[in-house]
């Protein structure tokens, strides 16, 4: 299964009243949103068809957040869905974590594409190889350590690998607050050398598996009024438990 592929799962399970995505390039990605969508992208080269109510921005994530009206085509909708395939680097997708994080829904779940590099090479900061993850995997590194609060689930997706993230906190400055410690990290140079936890996707979920979980519609139901808030807590640890034991 591809990021494409679990990204429509999550489509269907979730319902999104807003999607939003960092790094369009031809638009697979959105076109796959049937709801109010934002993309972000400084150079899209879109090739397909998209919804009728998509704003897609032609500029670099960091300037797309420092706009005052970023969110405004949301009309006040939190983020139910976002996509961050942006840059490969990762200090680039932490900030773009630390500022989406500030429009989630409590519901809400963050797709991070190329956390699960298959060898070193395609972990450079520099592009050596046909498939490139750049060294994004950092992050998920980074939020284990500093974000225990978060549900942090690796997926088997090809080729890459992706991240799942739930359990956003809008009002955390955790990250906020250790950034320049958090960017010397994400800048060590070339060579990286990357854990097999991640090379050999020890700890990846089965992305069928994830889809199908019950979890979703638990979410789904808090979301919408339909179930207790108080039953957050649960849906999380439901889909926190399917990560393999490390």
């Amino acid at each position: 299964m591809g990021r494409h592929d679990l990204l429509a799962g999550l489509h269907r399970a979730l319902r999104p009243r807003s999607y939003f995505e960092i790094g369009v390039h031809r638009g697979a990605g959105l076109a796959l949103a049937a709801t109010r969508s934002i993309g972000v992208d400084p150079a899209p080269i879109i090739s397909q068809p998209l919804g009728d109510d998509v704003k897609v921005y032609e500029e670099t994530s960091d300037d797309f957040f420092a706009r005052s009206d970023a969110f405004a085509h949301f009309e006040g909708l939190p983020v139910d869905l976002g996509f961050i395939d942006g840059m490969h680097l990762s200090e680039f997708a932490l900030r773009d974590f630390m500022n989406l994080e500030k429009h989630m829904a409590k519901t809400g779940v963050i797709v991070f594409d190329d956390m699960l590099p298959r060898n070193s090479l395609e972990a450079y900061r520099t592009r050596r190889t046909r498939w490139w993850a750049g060294d994004v995997y950092k992050v998920t590194e980074i939020l284990r350590k500093w974000r225990p609060d978060l549900v942090l689930l690796p997926v088997n997706t090809n080729p890459t690998g992706t991240l799942v993230v739930l359990g956003c906190d809008p009002d955390s400055r955790v990250l906020d607050d250790a950034y320049e410690e958090l960017e010397t990290y994400c800048i060590t140079p070339d060579p990286q050398h990357v854990a097999s936890e991640w090379t050999r996707r020890e700890s990846a979920v089965d992305p069928r598996e994830l889809l199908a979980s019950p979890a979703w519609q638990l979410l789904l139901q808090i979301r919408d009024g339909e179930s207790d808030p108080d039953r957050l807590p649960e849906a999380l640890e439901q889909l926190r438990s399917l990560a393999p034991m490390r």
